[in-house]
């Protein structure tokens, strides 16, 4: 049985600040994966080199981490969760979000991936049997219909490789948040109730839900990234991209996030995430110089209404038969 909510009015307003800061850092995360990546006219580091480097080097400091915090290891089927997640958000969503953002822009993407909190209810549903309403299933219907339909008119009345792989990282990254919430204990991901994913005691806490994630990713994700590493010299732009999706995107974001979400309340801080597109396409505009049109932005809103309105419609938590 849950414990008793003890959260009190200094509690929420931290785990909402830490929640924007956490939404923040993850709204840059695009802007510069294109900034590391470049693009197909102009490239700088390999995509599968920033999927792959960034995931060692926050698996080196959460290897630290572990270390001098003397976190526990996984036991039983968490480590099956463990895996699982590392196939979403270490693997999945970087490298196919890398791919697809060099052949569109940083503010196409953020308008696509914009579906992703109302992604992972969906996905959330599905994997624990509950049977959510008929109106959340309509917001879920309607948010992949709009971002198809801006897909198409961006595309000049087609879709692209670009928006298949997006959409792909947007179930990557949707599939990784809820098999990660399921190993921790009071911080769950957004839309997704902590279920005990592994039997025998206390879950893991959040943070080293994430810094086991990428520590037991390092025997597949060293190789690679020394495979795919740069033999030609590229900007300094593009290692500055590089650095920043390593230490913020891939580490330090998820533990403002999660502590948020801890502080704050689940279904409080998680709302704030709903701004997260919103902040990428701006940031987008001075850092790549990028173009911000009214349509664009129409989009951008519906998408966010969408998904504001479907993660405020009721989950029966009964799993169906």
């Amino acid at each position: 049985m849950p414990a008793i909510s003890t959260t009190t009015s200094s509690d929420a307003t931290r785990g909402l600040l830490l929640g924007l800061a956490g939404v923040a850092m993850f709204a840059l995360s695009l802007p510069m994966t294109r900034l590391a990546g470049g693009s197909v006219d102009a490239p700088q580091l390999a995509p599968a080199f920033v999927a792959f480097g960034r995931a060692v080097v926050a698996g080196v400091l959460s290897l630290l981490y572990l270390a001098v915090t003397g976190a526990r290891w996984p036991r039983g089927g968490e480590w099956r969760l463990l895996a699982l997640t590392a196939g979403g958000v270490v693997f999945g969503w970087p490298l196919l979000s890398g791919l697809a953002v060099r052949q569109v822009d940083a503010v196409h993407a953020a308008v696509i991936s914009g579906v992703l909190p109302l992604a992972t209810a969906v996905i959330a549903a599905l994997s624990l049997r509950q049977r959510p309403s008929a109106a959340f299933w309509a917001c879920a219907l309607a948010g992949l219909a709009l971002v198809v339909g801006f897909a198409a008119w961006r595309g000049a009345g087609g879709l692209e490789l670009a928006d298949g792989l997006l959409l792909g990282a947007v179930v990557c990254a949707s599939a990784g948040y809820v098999s990660g919430a399921r190993l921790t204990v009071g911080a769950a991901a957004p839309g997704v109730a902590a279920s005990g994913g592994a039997r025998g005691g206390a879950g893991l806490s959040a943070e080293q839900v994430i810094c086991w994630v990428l520590v037991i990713s390092l025997p597949a994700t060293l190789p690679l990234a020394i495979a795919t590493r740069p033999v030609a010299p590229v900007a300094a732009s593009a290692w500055l991209g590089f650095a920043y999706v390593s230490l913020f995107s891939m580490w330090i974001g998820f533990f403002a996030w999660y502590r948020g979400l801890a502080l704050g309340g689940t279904l409080r801080v998680s709302q704030v995430q709903v701004l997260q597109p919103f902040l990428s396409m701006l940031l987008a505009v001075p850092l790549l110089g990028e173009r911000l049109d009214a349509m664009t932005l129409v989009f951008a809103a519906a998408v966010l209404a969408v998904v504001w309105v479907g993660k405020r419609q009721p989950v029966d938590v009964r799993r169906s038969a």
